[in-house]
């Protein structure tokens, strides 16, 4: 049976209907909400875990969490199914090298990934980063290695330009 997802938008947040062999079996809402200590969703990202083979491409949540504690433009996000925690996500409200929007991370749980969640979340996050003054450009860098990530960019409309910051290729989407 192969799996497809077909999207609406409601101007607010992505209404995604999930599809097995041609017939809707579950509607899923994914939101994005910023952290917050009311509602632990900090601590929900920080227990968030990758596959084996993805812990070698990216730090710990809860690594990324402490950073956007030091630079105050760092936005980091849970990503919600419904209302469970299922993903994380943080980017730079600044631009940075390269006059972009810095994506610093995108992950969903193991268990909730290959459904489509993580797309859902990046395009999302590109929504609330074209609408910052002046953006120009959003950078993502991401290991060779790492196929998955790669393709995920390619089909979100990120090019390689060649650019690259130590063990990490980089890919630019113009806005």
């Amino acid at each position: 049976m192969n799996q497809s997802i077909k999207s609406l938008s409601d101007g607010k947040m992505f209404i995604y209907y999930l599809k097995l062999g041609g017939k809707c079996l579950e509607k899923i809402n994914i939101t994005l909400q910023e952290l917050s200590s009311e509602n632990h969703n900090w601590y929900d990202c920080c227990k968030l875990e990758l596959t084996d083979k993805q812990q070698a491409f990216m730090e710990s949540n809860a690594i990324s969490i402490a950073h956007s504690k030091f630079e105050p433009t760092l936005e980091p996000y849970a990503i919600y199914l419904d209302d469970k925690v299922v993903g994380f996500l943080m980017y730079n409200s600044a631009a940075e090298e390269l006059d972009a929007h810095w994506i610093y991370r995108i992950m969903v749980d193991k268990d909730y990934q290959n459904h489509g969640i993580g797309k859902i979340a990046a395009e999302l996050m590109i929504s609330k980063i074209t609408k910052l003054p002046n953006a120009k450009r959003i950078a993502a860098g991401y290991r060779p290695e790492n196929k998955e990530s790669g393709a995920l960019w390619k089909s979100l409309g990120f090019v390689d330009r060649g650019d690259r910051f130590g063990s990490e290729m980089v890919v630019v989407k113009e806005l």
